[in-house]
């Protein structure tokens, strides 16, 4: 397996202020403050435990005669062989020096050399190069900055996680829908995650920004300090079998089509070395793997297209490849889609979703150290904190749990189930430092009608119902809610677990339209957006509770926004 390791090359250019304008940058004009030299490490190939890598030096500083190069391994990496350059190795200290015939070394002018060597456990990049006792990378050899310099990139260092710290990039076409609403403005500044929810999306859909467009972005927000990149990845094949609305453009059994059209050139585009210093985060394949558990077999809320995908194993092998592929980029943090508590929270459906999600995470050559985490409730309702009852209450000698809200799931909010299915995974099989996202954007239920306190002791089921934030008239109802509002605002690390509170949905783009739409986006007609279906079996056979008028899903719904902003919990100001 080919993995590139880039170090940071430093970009000789600038972003100019705000404009976005880029100049080219002379070492002379900005002298002792410029970046003084760069090195570009990239391991080339690694096996087993050994690999090749290579080394490209550029000095921005006067003209050399000799050079030598410098650097140390965090771990046990240990140089076997080398070329074009005079390489020696003490512990972990490194030296590669200048052969006879390429020291000269002029201003601007770059040399390459390469080398073999043996490693176990991790094969980290150096963090750290100089170039004749100077350090590379960095703005004057760790001098003073000049104002003028360009954003430091950063390091690409890979770190617990990656929102501590960051700012959060902001997508500009999300922010101008948001801003052209009225009373928008309060919110248009928020980070939302950018989907990629077909092969067109790459390269940008009607003269929108593709991929590159919003990396290039990004580099502009980030300035001088470190910044994350929120992406879905969002094109299985058979993609959301028990729905219509979000039904992909790629058949059941067109996996090829998603590993070599879909994730290889996305993978391409996030290893650019220009990117290196970017913390990109990807949310894999919602609504996908819990549907194997409970949408197939003699369960009442199988669909035929869920067997079919049970059957044929595409999901398991579309994330296990993006997982492996995605995961060779270093400064790429992969997070598994985990449905939600009003999802996966029953005894049936709990351990054996951590499973599957297992068997994903360990096939088309993907390991768990591909996954750095999960999210749960991605572009769902539910409930972030219900604090006027709890799963232990009871009514009457009847337990919450026997209520016809909670259903005797085990959980009655996003929070307790995404703590606890953490644990799971982590029992499961995957890494202890797993950390968890919990996506915000439409579950605070604010508004007039959000409790005040308690409900009445009654009944259980007067008890939950009066108490409860979360207003759907079924916990299975996801598509264009009435009623919901705007939950907590993104941030970093705000409870035990759980790295960050995320609005991967943009609010106000439609889960679905409320009626049948003809269109080229694969997106068919589902009931469940439509407010006069009475329901199925996967929501207990209730009222769909959406709103009407609603587009196809991913457009902009102009009542939904402004009933989010209404009902926004905590209130906006």
């Amino acid at each position: 397996m080919s993995r590139t390791r880039t170090a940071l090359l430093a970009a000789l250019a600038l972003v100019a202020g705000a404009s976005g304008t880029a100049l080219a940058v002379n070492p002379a004009d900005v002298g002792a403050a410029a970046v003084p030299c760069t090195v570009d490490y990239k391991i080339q190939n690694q096996w087993g435990t050994g690999f090749t890598a290579a080394v490209t030096i550029t000095n921005n500083g006067a003209a050399k005669s000799s050079w030598a190069v410098k650097w140390a391994y965090a771990g046990n990496q240990q140089v076997t062989s080398g070329w074009n350059a005079k390489i020696t190795q003490s512990g972990t200290a490194v030296t590669a020096a200048n052969e006879s015939y390429n020291g000269t070394l002029a201003t601007g002018g770059s040399t390459s050399f390469g080398f073999q060597g043996t490693y176990s456990g991790t094969n980290a990049i150096p963090a750290t190069f100089t170039l004749d006792g100077v350090t590379c990378n960095v703005d004057g050899g760790g001098g003073p900055t000049d104002p003028t310099d360009p954003p430091d990139p950063g390091t690409g260092t890979r770190v617990d996680n990656p929102y501590t710290g960051a700012k959060v990039y902001v997508n500009p076409e999300w922010s101008a829908k948001a801003a052209a609403e009225p009373g928008g403005s309060r919110i248009s500044n928020q980070p939302t995650g950018v989907w990629l929810d077909r092969t067109a999306a790459i390269n940008g859909v009607n003269g929108g920004m593709g991929l590159r467009d919003h990396l290039d972005a990004a580099l502009t927000q980030k300035g001088s300090g470190e910044l994350v990149v929120q992406l879905v990845i969002y094109n299985l094949p058979g993609r959301d079998c028990s729905a219509l609305a979000s039904n992909g453009e790629l058949g059941p059994t067109e996996i090829d089509k998603y590993k070599t059209q879909y994730i290889d050139p996305i993978k391409a585009i996030l290893a650019d070395s220009k990117y290196a210093g970017l913390r990109i985060v990807t949310t894999i394949e919602i609504d996908s793997l819990p549907n194997l558990v409970t949408n197939t077999g003699s369960r009442p809320t199988a669909t035929p297209q869920c067997d079919v995908m049970k059957a044929n194993g595409n999901y398991q092998k579309g994330v296990g490849y993006a997982l492996n592929k995605l995961g060779d980029v270093p400064n790429v943090y992969n997070y598994i889609d985990a449905g939600h508590h009003g999802w996966l929270g029953w005894d049936d459906n709990f351990a054996p979703s951590a499973a599957i999600i297992k068997e994903a995470a360990t096939t088309e050559g993907a390991t768990v150290n591909d996954v750095h985490g999960f999210i749960t409730n991605t572009a769902n309702y539910s409930a972030l904190k219900e604090n006027n009852f709890t799963i232990n209450d009871s009514v009457g000698g009847k337990s919450v749990r026997e209520s016809k809200w909670v259903d005797w799931n085990r959980y009655v909010d996003e929070l307790s189930f995404a703590q606890a299915f953490r644990n799971q995974l982590v029992t499961a099989g995957f890494n202890s430092g797993v950390g968890m996202l919990i996506d915000t954007s439409r579950n605070g239920w604010g508004g007039t009608a959000r409790p005040a306190g308690p409900g009445a002791m009654t009944d259980v089921d007067t008890y939950v119902n009066g108490g409860r934030y979360d207003r759907r008239i079924h916990v299975g109802n996801w598509c264009n809610q009435s009623g919901a509002g705007l939950g907590e605002r993104p941030q970093a690390s705000p409870a035990i677990g759980i790295d960050a509170y995320v609005w991967i949905k943009p609010p106000g783009e439609s889960d679905g339209s409320s009626s049948a739409i003809p269109n080229d986006e694969g997106k068919g007609f589902d009931r469940m957006c439509d407010p006069t279906y009475t329901g199925n079996p996967r929501n207990g056979n209730s009222m769909s509770g959406a709103l009407p008028n609603a587009p196809l899903s991913g457009h902009w719904f102009s009542t939904q926004f402004q009933q989010l902003m209404t009902n926004a919990y905590p209130p906006l100001s």
